[in-house]
């Protein structure tokens, strides 16, 4: 996960509950693909194509923030993107990322001071990972991602009108809803919507969001 400004957000994802969820969010590709079938009718590639289908997979330079073990990014590889990158907080997540992973770039960091120069990501994205910031938290964030990309803005989160927070597995201070492709824009004025499509669960009334934005 990333560093928070708040002491137990950072506290509480780096720590054995970070642990435990890396352990517990470990898919192969297909198995990936079956939890989005499971969840909401379709497959995470079947998302991936309908929002990166203009995307040149040999040349597209791709960054995933808060990229965890690296689930999304050997996704991607199987479909045929080749310059992929993830940066992650958790030093145990990244240890178990580079037992699973081949030829994809994770690196220990923070969102907060993302280690790449400005533009050097055709494309920067996160999954899963914005609703865990508080959202005071969001604009320093929101603002890095935009600097290191040089095009797009990828996301998939949680979404509600208006931020809502949400007790996570007991604890407070961890988990928010909200619309964040609307939090980009208004950051970052000059972001324009290229794609986006809301998923419903297929077992309850949540809705995920997923948005491509473009510089």
């Amino acid at each position: 996960m990333l560093k928070l400004e708040h002491n137990n957000q950072e506290s509480l994802w780096s720590g054995d509950f970070g642990k435990a969820y890396t352990e517990r969010n470990i898919y192969s590709p297909i198995e990936l693909d079956k939890f989005y079938e499971d969840t909401y009718g379709v497959s995470r590639t079947d998302m991936n194509l309908l929002f990166l289908d203009k995307m040149d997979k040999d040349s597209c330079r791709i960054l995933e923030i808060g990229s965890n073990v690296g689930n999304q990014l050997r996704l991607l590889q199987k479909m045929g993107f080749k310059n992929l990158y993830g940066i992650e907080l958790q030093s145990y997540a990244v240890k178990r990322a580079k037992e699973l992973t081949s030829d994809i770039n994770i690196i220990q960091a923070s969102a907060e001071d993302i280690p790449f120069k400005d533009g050097f990501f055709d494309l920067v994205f996160t999954s899963g990972v914005l609703i865990h910031i508080a959202p005071e938290n969001l604009p320093n964030i929101m603002k890095e991602i935009v600097r290191c990309s040089k095009k797009y803005i990828w996301g998939f989160e949680y979404y509600a009108e208006v931020f809502t927070e949400i007790q996570y597995r007991g604890n407070n201070n961890a988990l928010w809803k909200g619309d964040y492709s609307e939090e980009y824009i208004k950051y970052n004025p000059k972001l324009k919507f290229v794609k986006q499509n809301q998923y419903k669960y297929l077992n309850d009334a949540n809705i995920d969001f997923m948005y491509l934005l473009s510089k």
